[in-house]
């Protein structure tokens, strides 16, 4: 599964930001879709979560600023990102999890897919 990261760019703070993931490939399902980011000296951190259910998980530094969507008839998963701050500032990247398709009617191995990452600034 290919996945492509879309959307970053410079914002002054308080400004909006949507990141688009798009997804291709094979696959018997996805079960979750997440962005993550990782800003300079610091390690990679889960942004928002979204599960087959759609069900949602957010970090707490993000919530009610930062929602994810999924649109499985466009394969692409969104981040809209609002009221930007500086700390928001780091490379985004997508991440996808599921089960690849097998033989017949078994499933195949799972995956964890990574886009290329975006980055996102945001000015003071």
């Amino acid at each position: 599964v290919q996945l492509q990261a879309s959307g970053g760019g410079l914002v002054q703070a308080g400004g909006s930001l949507l990141l688009t993931c798009t997804y291709s490939g094979s696959f018997r399902s996805i079960d979750s879709m997440a962005w993550y980011r990782q800003a300079p000296g610091k390690q990679r951190e889960l942004v928002a979560r979204i599960d087959s259910d759609g069900k949602t998980v957010e970090a707490v530094s993000v919530k009610d600023r930062f929602t994810i969507t999924r649109d499985t008839a466009s394969k692409t998963a969104h981040l809209h990102m609002n009221s930007l701050k500086a700390e928001d500032t780091a490379v985004y990247y997508c991440n996808a999890a599921g089960t690849l398709a097998g033989k017949g009617w078994s499933p195949g191995p799972r995956f964890n897919s990574w886009g290329q990452g975006t980055q996102v600034t945001v000015s003071s």
